[in-house]
């Protein structure tokens, strides 16, 4: 479904809270195969730590390799249908959970950067395309044209890509959609990379009083030394969990509506915005 979201509408709380996880590992460069295998094994770990919903880092499925997804899209970017998904897909299925996938995604004749939602039943229930590229992926990708927001028992989650959660809109348009938290897949450096995460994210969540999620790499991919420290934060802006640097890991938080509603109310910045410019987005609810 698409719609217009043109000024925040007041969206009921989820009735009970969600377990949410953000999945950090060592990406295997040009390796759909490998690197489905991993979300999947880390998909069973999420399960047992009780988690509805695992997000995982930007393009995890190829890593960020902007040179090999450009000189073979075949076999580095993925497509509907694509088998190399299926171990998630059985992963999700048996356990329950949904898996937010970063990957680079082929359709038609263009590539995307995609979060790929594979939902409970073992489906690909949507797919977010990145609508702010970075530098160097304006020659490889298209940029996607629309938001997305998940439904999932009650919760309304809104899809980022690393350089969107940079632009102060792209959440916003996320919460005046009613969404609960931002869910973001990224490539985060050390040094800079490590603070522009430490400062949007706060920042994200704080302005639109939601939770922020993030799953960053760990290790080197695509050129880039990654610095994980995968982490949530309240919607205060204040972190509820965090990864280490440079090790597979992964971290769960509650998403609360009691904290919501506290948090809210002393803070009311969405219910005092009015208007604003329209934003396309697409919604989907997941089972």
């Amino acid at each position: 479904m698409t719609e217009h979201a043109a000024q925040y509408r007041p969206h009921p709380l989820p009735s009970r809270p969600l377990r949410i996880a953000a999945a950090q590992a060592q990406a295997e460069a040009g390796d759909v195969d490998a690197n489905a295998a991993t979300v999947a094994a880390m998909v069973h770990d999420a399960a047992r730590a009780g988690a509805r919903l695992v997000v995982f880092p930007e393009k995890f499925l190829s890593g960020y390799e902007p040179d090999l997804v450009r000189s073979d899209p075949r076999r580095c970017a993925v497509r509907s249908g694509d088998p190399r998904l299926a171990p998630i897909a059985d992963a999700c299925r048996e356990t329950g959970t949904v898996a937010v996938v970063g990957a680079a995604f082929h359709a038609q004749d263009d590539l995307y950067v995609s979060a790929l939602v594979i939902d409970a039943n073992g489906e690909l229930a949507a797919r977010y395309d990145k609508q702010h590229l970075f530098t160097s992926e304006h020659e490889i990708y298209r940029a996607g044209a629309a938001g997305c927001t998940l439904e999932l028992e009650g919760w309304r989650l809104g899809l980022g890509i690393c350089y969107d959660s940079g632009f102060p809109e792209h959440a916003r348009a996320a919460a005046l959609d009613g969404c609960h938290a931002y869910v973001v897949g990224a490539l985060f450096g050390v040094g800079n990379g490590y603070h522009e995460s430490r400062t949007w994210f706060p920042a994200r969540a704080l302005d639109n009083t939601c939770y922020a999620v993030l799953a960053n790499h760990i290790g080197t991919t695509g050129g880039w030394n990654a610095c994980g420290s995968s982490a949530i934060w309240g919607p205060d802006g204040r972190p509820l969990a965090e990864a280490a640097v440079d090790r597979p890991e992964l971290i769960t938080a509650d998403l609360a509506p009691e904290v919501l509603r506290a948090v809210r109310a002393p803070e009311p910045m969405l219910s005092d915005l009015g208007d604003t410019t329209a934003h396309t987005r697409t919604r989907h609810r997941l089972g």
